[in-house]
């Protein structure tokens, strides 16, 4: 699941680079706190990678992509890619659950075939 979740979180981390770009341009909008708000959110996609397989992991990365998704207020392009993100993100969780049961279980199976007395 690590690995699926790290490429995902990854992939964000530079959709919202792009998208600080993008906000730029927004006279309403300060360069500080662009690049404040999108240097957090690049931040946490970083962290996330290390901390998806721990407790909470999976809950902090739903709740980022609920940020990205309500970042299309700002920059409407993002409605669509946090609905896209979303759905990787999720596939990720999924299948790489599924994975890591399928190697757990190999795992297992190996082990029983194993000679015990070696």
């Amino acid at each position: 699941m690590r690995t699926l979740c790290s490429s995902t979180l990854i992939g964000e981390f530079f959709v919202i680079g792009f998208a600080g770009l993008v906000a730029m341009k927004d006279p309403d909008l300060s360069m500080s706190t662009v690049w404040t708000v999108s240097g957090i959110a690049m931040f946490l996609c970083v962290l996330l990678c290390g901390l998806v397989t721990r407790p909470g992991g999976v809950a902090l990365g739903w709740a980022l992509q609920i940020a990205l998704i309500a970042s299309g207020f700002v920059v409407p392009t993002m409605f669509f890619l946090g609905a896209i993100f979303a759905a990787l993100w999720w596939a990720s969780v999924h299948f790489g659950r599924k994975v890591d049961e399928a190697k757990a279980r190999f795992a297992a199976q190996a082990g029983e075939g194993s000679p015990s007395g070696a």
